[in-house]
């Protein structure tokens, strides 16, 4: 057992860590000492928890944390790269899920009911917010984790009048709660109860109603409910490390969500909202031209002529493991003088960041690759644009077609180079489910086939 004061001094040598943490991620060089500051903070943080005064039952602790671990490493272990939003999302959820079991656990407990006065209505107060939010939380993650995985379609479920059912079942919470602090002993657990199943529903409808174009910010988003959910289960627990934990992380995914809409032209309140990613009513813009078709030789011909060459990632990267050949390839263009750049989205993939992690994983040097912003200023004095295995982000339709999902949403423009090769599997629609009037430009050749193998064999032809 540690003393309170030393338990004190480890809360606030974990929370500096986790602060060092989240700066060292905002740089591509420090991310790797802030995933171990974060380690070492949590280890801190757990330790000095469980050895804490009060904390009985320690074999037991010991235990589960240990069990725990075991499948979390497993799990962690087996996950591709690809399925790291879904993980993402899914641990979310668990997140959401201890917020409420906290809430239920504090309300029941003796020394809740012992606590009178200002004292207890606050603590109340704790207590119901606290179950809201992560109700919210742990449904919305995983009707996010349902679509990320394919389980659930990607396109929004939306009727007349949703945004007004949304906000008469927060009132109907928010009455649920004057009765719950009126209840004496434990008599507001009917009212407690509601209010969970309540904010259930409200969690699944308001992801349901999103687009699957706008999933990485709906995750980010959720991100911070977790945050917030840790932070609210920290005041019902009193533990001060927890608020700090939940703090940080709920204000560093709110930012970041913020930084992503407006990188996405989308309305940050919408997403709160469900509001995101909706259906326009009107028709689509009709897509006009021919798809032509490439083969790997012609692919190569183009390369060996280019000056200047920029790739653009997406999924489909993700999917078929091609980062490595790719990096072959930029190392066979440099070799001969030639500029090869990355121009990296903001939400390509499925989760913030999801690329620029593939490309690390390859050991690509970081001065190569460039922002959406960064590049498309440059894109119209590019010889030759690869797209792989994005679709999307890369959609003109998101600039001139008003009735397109994903209108208003910032792309690439990679048809203002002077070639576009663009290699997907097959002409099917991307995640938001749109047709890319991109494949029928003059000036943009298809090259079919997986991405790793399309990239092998171009590479087999350069010398």
């Amino acid at each position: 057992m540690i003393s309170a004061q030393v338990q004190l001094a480890s809360y606030l040598f974990a929370s500096i860590l986790f602060i060092l943490s989240l700066g060292g991620l905002s740089s591509q060089t420090s991310a790797r000492r802030g995933v171990l500051y974060g380690i070492i903070g949590m280890i801190i943080a757990v330790v000095s928890t469980v050895l804490g005064q009060g904390v009985a039952g320690h074999a037991y602790i010991i235990a589960a944390i240990a069990i725990a671990s075991v499948i979390g490493l497993l799990l962690a272990r087996r996950v591709e790269m690809t399925s790291m939003p879904q993980l993402v999302a899914i641990l979310h959820s668990f997140v959401g899920l201890a917020a409420v079991l906290v809430g239920f656990g504090s309300y029941i407990d003796p020394h809740t009911q012992a606590i009178t006065g200002v004292s207890h209505s606050i603590h109340l107060a704790e207590i119901f917010i606290g179950v809201f939010i992560g109700a919210i939380t742990f449904t919305g993650s995983i009707i996010a984790w349902g679509k990320l995985e394919g389980k659930i379609r990607s396109k929004p479920l939306l009727y007349p009048g949703r945004h007004m059912v949304n906000i008469l079942l927060v009132i109907g919470c928010l009455v649920l709660g004057v009765f719950f602090s009126m209840a004496t002993g434990t008599g507001g657990m009917l009212y407690l109860i509601i209010m969970t199943a309540i904010a259930s529903f409200i969690g699944i409808m308001l992801v349901m109603a999103i687009g699957g174009a706008d999933m990485p910010v709906v995750v980010s988003m959720l991100n911070s409910y977790s945050g917030w959910a840790a932070a609210a289960a920290g005041f019902m627990l009193g533990n001060d490390l927890l608020i700090v934990t939940g703090a940080l992380v709920g204000s560093s995914g709110a930012i970041l969500s913020i930084i992503m809409c407006e990188a996405m032209n989308r309305s940050f309140f919408s997403v709160i909202f469900g509001g995101f990613g909706a259906t326009p009513t009107g028709p689509a813009k009709a897509v006009t031209g021919e798809v032509t078709a490439m083969d790997h030789s012609e692919v190569a011909a183009l390369l060996k002529e280019a000056k200047s060459v920029v790739i653009v990632p997406g999924y489909g990267m993700a999917v078929a493991k091609a980062q490595f050949p790719i990096k072959e390839m930029v190392e066979k263009l440099e070799s001969e003088n030639k500029e090869v750049r990355f121009g990296i989205h903001p939400v390509a993939g499925r989760l913030p960041g999801h690329m620029n992690v593939l490309l690390a994983e390859a050991n690509l040097p970081y001065d190569i690759v460039l922002e959406m912003e960064e590049i498309n200023d440059d894109l119209p004095d590019t010889d030759l644009v690869l797209v792989i295995g994005a679709n999307d982000i890369v959609n003109p339709g998101a600039l001139d077609d008003e009735n397109s999902p994903i209108y208003g949403m910032p792309v690439i423009e990679v048809w203002n180079a002077k070639n576009v090769i663009v290699m997907k599997r097959s002409m099917a629609t991307g995640y938001a489910g749109v047709q890319n009037p991109l494949f029928f430009k003059s000036n943009t050749n298809m090259l079919y086939g997986d991405a790793k193998d399309s990239v092998s064999k171009i590479n087999g032809l350069l010398h």
